[in-house]
C-alpha cells in the first residue's frame, strides 16, 4: 500500500461492505417493486442476499458450467462456497425466477444455519425428508418468510418483490451460538448504516507520515503497507477501551467464525473482560474448566506463567486457546488468593436442555440459548404443560446467553403472545423484541426463575422480561450485567470489526449493563442447593 489508488480503493471496498448492510428494501432496476406477482432471479436473489449479509466476495470459489454475467460471479463464488448453490442442482440458470423454497435454503446456508431435522408434519407441502425442510422451518421461526396457509407454506412459489423486500427488511441473521474455547458467546444484531462523509481524524498528519516514510525513510524494505494498516485499525478500535469492540485480521477472523459454527476445542467456559482481566463468566458443564474447579468470578491473570495485563480481549483468549489434549496452567485469583490450576483442553458439547420433575413441579434447565432451545423447547414445555405441573422452575443458573430469538422463544412459553421481551437501544433508534407465539404454559401455573452470576445476556434479558411482567419470582445471585449487543461486519479482505451497537433494557426499561438483574429473593449457594430449595418452597 504505497499510493493514492491503493488507498482509494480500499475505501471504495470499505464503504461497499457498509452499504451492503443496510435492510432498506433494495429496489430491482426495471421491475415495478410495488407488484406483488412480479418475481425475483435467482441471481439477484443471491446478490443481493450475500451483499445485505456482509459476506466476503469470492471471484475463485467456482467455475460454472453455464453463462453467467461476470458482476455475478463473485456473488455466486460466495454463495457456492458455503454451499448455497447445491439445491439448484447442476444449472444455477441465474435468470429463472427463484423459488420461496429455494429463497429459504439459500439464506440458511448462507449463514452456515444448522441443518438438524424440523419436527414431523409441519408443512403439506414440504415432506420431513425434503432438502427443503429445515430451511422452511428457520425461514418462518426467524420471520423472513410466512407460509400462506397454516398447513401450507407454499414450497415452489415465485419469490415476489413484495416478499423480497420483506426478506431483506426483517433479515436479521444471529449466528448460531458458539462456544469458543473460552465459551464466549456473540450475539449479533442488525442495523442501518448510513454512508458519511466523516474524515478520519488528524487524516492530514496520517497521509503525511505515510507519503514520508515511503519517500525519505531510510530501510524502505521494513515497509508493510498491509501491516501499517492493520496496525491503524486495531489502534483506533482499542482507543474506546471497550473490550467487547475488537477488529480481527483474516486469520483470526476466520478462526472466530469457525468458532462460532462450534467447531472448537478448548477449556469450555464463557468469559468476558473487565478491568482489562480476564474474568470467567461461566464454566460450562461438563467442560474441562468445571472439572478442574474454575468457578464463575476467577480472574485469569497469567497462562503458562505469561502474564496478561496489558493485553486486549482476542490476545487474552488466544494464550488460553490451543489444540484437544494439549493443558495449559492458569493463574488464578480467586477473592484476592492467587492459585495456579492445570487443565486439559478438549472438545466441548454443550447440552441446551434438560428437564426433571420434583414431585409435580417441573424443573426445566436451560444452558444456553442456541438452536435446540430455539428449535425445540416449547414444543417440550407443551409435554410439561400436559402433565399439569403444579409449577415450574425456570433454571438459567450459568447461563452465559446466546441468541436473540431463542430468549423470545423461551419467553413466550409464560407471556400472552405480543408481550414485550427487551427494548433495543442503539445511537440512532429503539426497537422492541415481542412474543410471536402464544405461552404453552397456563398463566395459573407459578414460576420461578433461577439465576446466579454466571447468568448473562439473554439470561438476563428473560428473567428481567419475566419479573417486570409479574409473572415470575426472581430467586439466586445478581446476575453478570451483560447488556450490551455486538455486531460482526465482515470487510471483503477477509478481515472484521466486531463492534458494540446497542444495548439491551428490560420492558419497563431498566438497564441491564454493568448492573444485572437483582432477584426477588436473594440466596447464596452453600453447602446444599439452597436456591433451589427456595425455589421449590415457594411452589409448594
Amino acid at each position: 500500500m504505497s499510493s493514492s489508488g491503493t488507498r482509494s480503493r480500499s475505501l471504495r471496498t470499505l464503504s461497499a461492505v457498509l452499504l451492503s448492510l443496510t435492510f432498506l428494501p433494495l429496489p430491482i432496476t426495471g421491475v415495478a417493486a410495488d407488484a406483488d406477482t412480479d418475481t425475483v432471479s435467482r441471481g439477484e436473489f443471491i446478490r443481493t442476499a450475500v451483499k445485505t449479509l456482509a459476506i466476503p466476495l469470492d471471484d475463485d470459489a467456482m467455475q460454472p458450467t453455464e453463462r453467467i454475467p461476470q458482476v455475478l460471479l463473485p456473488y455466486l463464488g460466495a454463495a457456492h462456497k458455503r454451499g448455497a448453490l447445491a439445491i439448484f442442482g447442476t444449472s444455477i440458470n441465474h435468470t429463472k425466477a427463484i423459488s420461496r423454497g429455494e429463497a429459504a435454503v439459500v439464506l440458511m446456508k448462507l449463514q452456515s444455519m444448522s441443518s438438524s431435522p424440523p419436527p414431523a408434519g409441519k408443512y403439506s407441502d414440504v415432506p420431513t425428508d425434503s432438502p427443503y425442510a429445515r430451511a422452511v422451518q428457520l425461514a418462518v421461526a426467524r420471520k423472513w418468510m410466512k407460509p400462506v396457509r397454516p398447513r401450507l407454506f407454499g414450497l415452489d412459489r415465485a419469490l415476489s418483490q413484495r416478499e423480497f423486500k420483506l426478506v431483506l427488511t426483517r433479515l436479521k441473521a444471529p449466528q448460531t451460538p458458539g462456544m469458543d474455547d473460552l465459551g464466549q458467546t456473540t450475539q449479533t444484531i442488525r442495523v442501518n448504516l448510513k454512508r458519511k462523509d466523516t474524515s478520519l481524524p488528524k487524516d492530514d498528519i496520517l497521509r503525511t507520515i505515510w507519503q514520508l516514510l515511503n519517500d525519505e525513510y531510510l530501510y524502505k524494505d521494513k515497509i508493510n503497507g498491509e501491516e501499517a494498516a492493520y496496525k491503524a485499525a486495531e489502534g483506533l478500535v482499542q482507543s474506546l477501551k471497550d473490550p467487547y469492540t475488537v477488529f480481527m485480521r483474516p486469520a483470526s477472523n476466520k478462526n472466530f467464525q469457525t468458532q462460532i459454527q462450534g467447531e472448537v476445542s478448548g477449556i469450555g467456559a464463557q468469559v468476558e473482560q473487565k478491568n482489562s482481566v480476564l474474568l470467567i463468566v461461566t464454566p460450562l458443564k461438563g467442560s474441562p474448566a468445571e472439572k478442574a474447579g474454575l468457578l464463575p468470578g476467577d480472574e485469569i491473570i497469567a497462562v503458562d506463567g505469561v502474564s496478561l495485563a496489558g493485553l486486549s480481549f482476542e490476545d487474552s483468549v488466544g494464550k488460553v486457546r490451543g489444540p484437544k489434549g494439549s493443558s495449559v496452567k492458569l493463574t488464578v485469583r480467586r477473592n484476592g488468593s492467587d492459585m495456579q490450576v492445570t487443565v486439559l483442553r478438549d472438545t466441548v458439547k454443550v447440552p441446551e436442555i434438560e428437564i426433571s420433575f420434583q414431585g409435580n413441579i417441573a424443573v426445566v434447565k436451560l444452558h444456553q440459548f442456541g438452536s435446540i432451545t430455539d428449535r425445540d423447547l416449547r414444543s417440550l414445555m407443551v409435554d410439561v404443560q400436559n402433565k399439569n405441573p403444579t409449577g415450574v422452575v425456570l433454571d438459567l443458573r450459568n447461563n452465559p446467553g446466546g441468541l436473540l430469538h431463542a430468549a423470545d422463544v423461551v419467553v413466550s412459553n409464560f407471556l400472552p403472545e405480543g408481550s414485550m421481551v427487551a427494548k433495543i437501544v442503539s445511537s440512532q433508534t429503539e426497537n422492541k423484541e415481542m412474543t410471536g407465539d402464544p405461552p404453552t404454559i397456563l398463566p395459573t401455573v407459578p414460576l420461578v426463575v433461577l439465576v446466579n452470576k454466571g447468568s448473562a445476556s439473554a439470561s438476563e434479558i428473560v428473567a428481567g422480561a419475566l419479573q417486570d411482567a409479574g409473572r415470575a419470582k426472581i430467586v439466586g445471585e445478581k446476575t453478570f450485567g451483560k447488556g450490551t449487543v455486538q455486531q460482526v461486519l465482515q470487510f471483503t479482505d477477509g478481515s472484521s470489526l466486531k463492534m458494540t451497537v446497542a444495548e439491551w433494557l428490560t420492558p419497563s426499561g431498566r438497564k441491564i449493563d454493568g448492573l444485572g438483574v437483582t432477584p426477588d429473593f436473594v440466596v447464596e449457594l452453600g453447602d446444599r442447593d439452597e436456591q433451589m430449595l427456595k425455589a421449590l418452597e415457594l411452589l409448594r
